[in-house]
């Protein structure tokens, strides 16, 4: 499935949640001498409701990583910025010559289990990862080898000239650990991070505990440590943010978030949009006019006011309110007159891995019947549509898709949904005008110069209608009232910080 998160639940009360608070009633217990969060001192612990459970027991080199990150515990040679651009952490400088990016090591940095990170830390750390099986998603597609030139000097070289290497490295899949994380088969990070706080328990699929690591290079966090508890049911999550189970819960859904104390709620915009793709190569949605005519028909504000009850933002292109840099380089498109639908008969697609795409399927549906379409649902799972889907078996399907990949990059997204050769391209478009857009935003420097070619390619494929972009979608976090300083971070790397406290 493309990458995800199960942000939003409907539908019936799951018989569990209905004792959702006494479920979750003391399983919040910290790793010092008393539990629950600090009643007021500043120097407490923070309790956490997190949606998904482990999937491959917290290893870095998996979707796992992203916890870590989130946790402050595991930490990377670079950091992005609001915009993407590559910041310093655990590297504090770097430089390109051709295929060769060579990075300085931050020095006075101390993992968790007392040793110093060099420069050959990084080698073993990065090596791992990129001779993984499979590769973490990042490096997808990239060959890459890391040596040490000095104690805190490397130099990661790529078969291809790459302006996206300090990009990548602020994966968090690519974190760098203690060297005894890296004994026997897996990749254990349980006090072997760089972070403010160290891992200290990880309790399988049920909780995480974190103690303040003082030894921290930024700085001493604010908080004592932090007791994750992973609650999968939405319903649950809200309960534990309403009886004060929790003080940060992530992920709330949609239909949980009007139960809370709106003071108590955040929504951060995704880089995440619901699109409709529409087959350029075969049945109706070949002819460019119907295509048009389709878009017209779409009321992307009642979905959003039905479906996701007003907490989404209507889509004016391709990429959203994450990316803030995008509406200011749009300009006016050129568009294809409307055709007449004439009865034509089209079958829309979508899974129901995603619980809200079957209902804005429905809403479609509707819309489209209204402008003279003929329209029939198919709705499966995801592992039973995928193919059929890249296979151009449908008129049209409803997708949410991230449109930056972990590099916070959006010409991967559009290059691979989008150009004759992408590898998931739905839409079957094979156009060599935005081919060529495609490819230069693709092996454009990064900056100004590269988003202006994005938004170039992204104008090129919205002109040929293969695409509607819908809505972009928000993420609820919930955080107590004496919740001091949690991130909000629409790349969903940060939550608890150094500055993050309970009050």
């Amino acid at each position: 499935m493309p990458e995800s998160s199960l942000i939003f639940r409907r539908g019936p009360l799951p018989a569990i949640a209905l004792g959702s608070s006494l479920v979750l009633t003391g399983c919040f217990v910290d790793g010092g001498s008393s539990a629950g969060s600090s009643g007021g001192s500043g120097d407490g612990r923070i309790r956490v409701a997190m949606m998904m459970p482990p999937r491959s027991a917290l290893s870095p080199l998996s979707d796992d990583a992203f916890k870590l990150s989130r946790w402050s515990t595991a930490e990377t040679l670079v950091k992005l910025d609001a915009d993407g651009n590559a910041r310093p952490a655990l590297a504090t400088a770097w430089k390109q010559s051709a295929k060769t990016w060579t990075f300085t090591v931050r020095e006075g940095v101390t993992f968790h289990d007392g040793t110093g990170l060099t420069a050959e830390s990084v080698v073993k750390s990065l090596t791992a990862a990129a001779s993984a099986m499979p590769k973490p998603r990042i490096l997808d597609g990239v060959d890459l080898s890391v040596k040490a030139l000095g104690a805190h000097t490397v130099a990661v070289t790529t078969a291809v000239e790459d302006p996206l290497v300090p990009q990548r490295l602020s994966s968090p899949q690519l974190s760098i650990l203690a060297a005894k994380a890296y004994q026997g088969q897996t990749v254990n990070p349980v006090g072997t991070g760089t972070g403010p706080f160290e891992l200290v328990k990880a309790g399988g699929t049920a909780t995480a505990t974190l103690n303040r690591y003082d030894g921290h290079w930024g700085g001493k966090a604010k908080a004592a440590g932090i007791d994750v508890k992973y609650v999968p049911d939405g319903t649950a999550r809200a309960a534990a943010m309403r009886s004060g189970e929790a003080d940060i819960v992530e992920a709330v859904p949609v239909s949980q978030a009007k139960l809370l104390d709106q003071k108590l709620i955040t929504q951060v915009p995704m880089p995440r949009t619901n699109t409709l793709y529409l087959n350029t190569a075969s049945g109706p949605f070949k002819d460019a006019g119907l295509r048009a005519a389709a878009r017209g028909a779409i009321d992307a504000g009642k979905i959003i006011g039905s479906v996701y009850e007003g907490r989404a933002d209507v889509a004016h292109g391709l990429l959203g309110p994450a990316l803030p840099w995008a509406s200011k380089l749009r300009g006016p498109l050129q568009r294809v007159p409307a055709g007449n639908p004439g009865g034509a008969e089209i079958t829309i697609g979508t899974f129901t891995d995603r619980a809200e795409l079957p209902e804005v399927a429905q809403i479609l549906q509707q819309q489209l019947q209204a402008a003279g379409f003929k329209v029939k649902l198919d709705v499966r799972e995801y592992s039973h549509i995928e193919a059929d889907a890249l296979a151009g078996k449908f008129d049209a399907f409803v997708l949410s898709r991230a449109t930056v990949l972990d590099s916070g990059d959006a010409a991967a997204y559009l290059y691979s949904d989008f150009a004759s050769e992408g590898s998931f391209n739905i839409a079957q478009l094979a156009d060599p005008a935005v081919d060529a857009k495609l490819t230069a935003a693709s092996l454009g420097a990064v900056g100004n110069a590269r988003r202006t070619a994005i938004i170039a390619a992204e104008a090129a494929v919205l002109a040929t209608d293969a695409a509607v972009p819908m809505l972009h979608e928000r993420v609820i976090q919930g955080d107590a009232a004496n919740v001091s300083g949690a991130a909000h971070d629409p790349r969903e790397r940060e939550l608890v910080t150094l500055d993050t406290y309970v009050k």
